[in-house]
This record gives structure tokens, sequence and C-alpha cells, in this order.
């Protein structure tokens, strides 16, 4: 038997102003046959799971097309298309496949479909037909769609946030797949939709309230027939009708029990809601809380984080930070131009710097400085590690570290890059623990690798595309009503 292998993952920020191209997705992967057997097979992603899977039963596994690109704006209309089309031809020309694993994010939005997930999957089940098994994967940030639900035989999403369980996931969609085609179990599956959005800011998996919320989705595992649920978290930052949190129920053949069993969920958390508003911390709070608590404190950029699409170049913390005469300091800011101006003098050269918000007016002014030009580096690392997203490669482009007159060292990137990583740093001769502070630009994805380094983890309102604070955003197709919106 053969198996397909394929994929589109992108998490879209509808309130970036910039869309997403084809361009972006080729700076992050684009890839087809046997190119995504040699990045992907050992890596703590699901498409390693996938291969894992497989690779211990006597399938064969196919790899045919696998397309990602960094969280940012709407997918153009040509990109989208050049997508499934790329899409369509992989599965086309690789014959009589007897299944497919798939693997979307769930939160791509495209100019022309909203529900791009739905729309490249339903294109996908009426390619290969009904008969052919789709058994995948979802990001814990999916908006799931109903259509999404129709167009697959199964699909599992991650337990944890941050991601450190995909690879896992992905042998578990695997292994339903390879009991299927022996025809030892016959998925069907049902979801659920409350009208409920969970706030960023509670969406630790191992925290309260979500951990209670699957303590319980984890006794339905032990009933007979139940073969896997999921938990869908949802992505805020998505201005479209699916955006919310989910729920998902695989069972053997047993719809009755499939819509049971996901009823219990929703109505758990339509109990449960206001546990999962938020916990602020403001801007003006966060530096003297970080000083007084157990150092190295991270404080995590919530209205920047690069992994929900914003651009990396807030400087909110940063001007907190130089204001309050914090010199022990770090902080990694997208910019360019800057980048520019340390290379063309060296390390050990003085140069004026305007430093980040430049990419639009909602992320801070930039910080305007002298600084000293600490080292430059080509900016590729590599991650070991699981680690959120699941990837081992990463190049951040042409990076220059430099001090700052008032004491905080910036990390300048020349590409935008989320904070998954501590190679990031320590890859450009820095070491986390010298500093009394530093900033994430993140929420939860970047605490696997700074928890290990840093006793204290704050969680800062700040502004900007990915703010915590929903009510900043201005939604216009979202649902109604819905929760905590109309409460």
């Amino acid at each position: 038997m053969r198996v397909g292998i394929l994929g589109i993952q992108h998490e879209s920020n509808t309130f970036l102003p910039v869309p997403t191209t084809e361009e972006h997705f080729r700076n992050g992967a684009l890839l087809s046959g046997e190119a995504i057997r040699e990045e992907y097979a050992d890596s703590h992603h699901e498409l390693g799971g996938f291969f894992a899977a497989l690779d211990a039963s006597d399938i064969q596994a196919v790899p045919l097309f696998f397309a990602w690109a960094l969280p940012s704006g709407t997918i153009t209309t040509a990109s989208a298309e050049f997508l499934c089309r790329q899409l369509k031809d992989a599965v086309a020309a690789a014959g009589e496949l007897d299944g497919l694993l798939v693997a979307p994010h769930g939160a791509a939005v495209s100019e022309p479909y909203a529900d791009f997930d739905g729309h490249w999957l339903s294109q996908l089940r009426e390619q290969v037909g009904t008969e052919v098994p789709i058994i995948g994967t979802l990001d814990l940030h999916a908006n799931l769609s109903q259509q999404m639900a129709d167009a697959c035989d199964a699909l599992i999403a991650y337990r944890t946030n941050p991601h450190l369980d995909q690879r896992q996931r992905g042998e578990q969609a695997g292994e339903l797949m390879i009991r299927t085609l022996r025809g030892e179990i016959h998925p069907v599956q049902v979801a659920s939709l409350p009208a409920v959005l969970i706030n960023i800011e509670r969406q630790l998996t191992s925290d309260s309230p979500c951990r209670e919320m699957y303590a319980f989705a984890d006794e339905q595992l032990d009933r007979e027939g139940v073969l896997a649920n999921s938990l869908l978290l949802g992505f805020p930052y998505a201005d479209v009708a699916e955006m919310g949190s989910a729920f998902l129920v695989v069972t053997d053949g047993d719809r009755a029990l499939a819509q049971r069993s996901v009823d219990e969920l929703g109505d758990y958390l339509v109990q449960h809601r206001d546990d999962f508003l938020p916990h602020m911390v403001e801007i003006d709070e966060a530096v003297p809380r970080a000083l007084a608590a157990a150092t190295p404190a991270c404080l995590l950029d919530m209205g920047d984080n690069v992994g929900g699409g914003s651009p990396g170049d807030s400087t909110f913390l940063l001007h907190a930070l130089c204001e309050a005469g914090v010199g022990e300091a770090f902080v990694c800011i997208y910019d360019p131009e800057s980048v520019v101006i340390a290379d063309a003098t060296g390390p050990g050269s003085t140069v004026e710097l305007n430093i980040g918000g430049k990419t639009d007016d909602r992320h801070g002014a930039p910080y305007q400085t002298t600084a000293t030009v600490v080292s430059l580096h080509e900016g590729k690392f590599r991650e070991d590690q699981p680690r959120h997203g699941g990837r081992t490669h990463y190049d951040m482009g042409r990076t220059a570290v430099v001090r700052t007159a008032a004491g905080p060292t910036v990390m300048l990137t020349t590409r935008r890059m989320v904070p998954f990583s501590l190679a990031q740093l320590t890859s450009c001769e820095i070491q986390p623990q010298q500093y009394k502070i530093l900033v994430a630009k993140g929420v939860h994805a970047p605490t696997a690798a700074y928890a290990p380094v840093c006793p204290t983890l704050l969680r800062v309102n700040t502004p900007g595309v990915t703010t915590a604070d929903m009510q900043r955003l201005d939604f216009q197709n979202r649902r109604h009503p819905l929760f905590p919106f109309e409460r």
C-alpha cells in the first residue's frame, strides 16, 4: 500500500496590511517529493511522525507536497491558486494512493477563500474520492470549520502549547491510517463549534484553566470506541466566521458516541467560559515586577507575537527598559536597515541607530540611540530539542548585536524570527543568564526554550496586531454572538 504525505501550513493574521505571497512560502518551505523526507523525517514536526509511523509498517510513505510560511498576512489570490495547483498536480502525478496523511494548520486565510484549509482539503477530497481515507493533524490554534471536518476521516490536534508533541500527533495520525487501511477501524469524526473565544493569554495547556479542560477531555479517551479527541483553542487574529474554539471527537464507526462526546466538551467550555478571561500585566508594571522577581526574567511581548504574524519590531518594552535604567537587558528586533548600518562599520564601531518601529505605527516609535556594534553573524542556527513549531533549521538573515547607550543589548535581524530556540541567542555568542531581563516576542511558544533559564515569566499586555486585548481589534466578520464580546 502507498500513502501520500502532504500539507499547507500558514497562520494568517488578517489584521496585517501586507499580504502573504508565494515568496513567503519560498522563504519558509516549498518542497516536493523526497526533499520533504530529507528535511522533516528526523524532525519533531508532525511530518516526521507521519514518516516514522509508516516506516514502522509495511506501508510505503510517498511524500508529495509541503508548503509552510512564517505567520503573516492574508494569502493572496495568486498564491492560493499556486499552492492548490501544486498540491493537485503532485497528487495526480503520484499514481494510485491508498490513503493521504495531511498537515493543514487550520488558521490559513486567503483572499478568495476565508477558510483556506477547508477549501484545499475539500478540493483534495473531490480529487481522490470518498473511498481514500484522509487523516491528518491540526495546530491547536486552528479555527476549525465544518468544511475541514467533513473533508477528512480524522483530524488530530496538538495537545501541548508550546507545541512539543507535534511528532507524536503525527505518529498517532499515521497509526490511525495504518489501522484504517488494515480494516481494523472505521473512523468517523464529529465537530463542536461553541460560541466561545479563548483568550490567547489563557492558552497555556500545562496551566489552569486549560489543564483542567484537557484532563476532562482525557477521561473520554478511556471509553470503548473513542479513538481520539481534539481541543482547538483557536487563533484570534483571523477575522473570519470560523474564528474561535472548537472540539473534535473521532470514534470507531459510532457517530452517536462521537456526537455525545464532542457535545460534552463544548458544554464544558461554555460552563467554564469565565475561567478563560485574561489576566493582564500592563507595561508600566512589567519591568518593576520583573526586577523584584527571580532573574533572569522573561517579558513576553504579547502584542508583538511573531508566531502570530506580528512584525517583530515593536519597541514598547525596549523604551520601558531604557527609561527604567535596566542596562542588563536583551531584546531581539527585526530591523534590516539597522543591520546594514552596523554591518558597514563592523564590530567595535559606534553608530547612530533608529531601532525598530519601522513596519507600521502600531508597535511603538523607533528607539534612537548611539550604539556599539558588538558582533555580526550570518544568522543561521539549528535546534535539536523539541520546540514549538517542530522545526530544526532556522535562518534570521544577517544579524547584528549592538549595545545601546542606555545599556540594553539588542539583536537586530534581517528576517523576522520567532523566539522558539535559545540557539538563536547562543549562536550569536549571547548567554541569556548574563541578563536580568530578556524580552521574547511571543505568548506561550517561547516558554519551552526560555523557562529552563528564566525562573520568572511575565506576559505583558503590549499594543500591536497580536494584542491579547481582543477589544482593541476591529473585527468585521466574526460570529455573533461570541463570548467574551457578547457576555
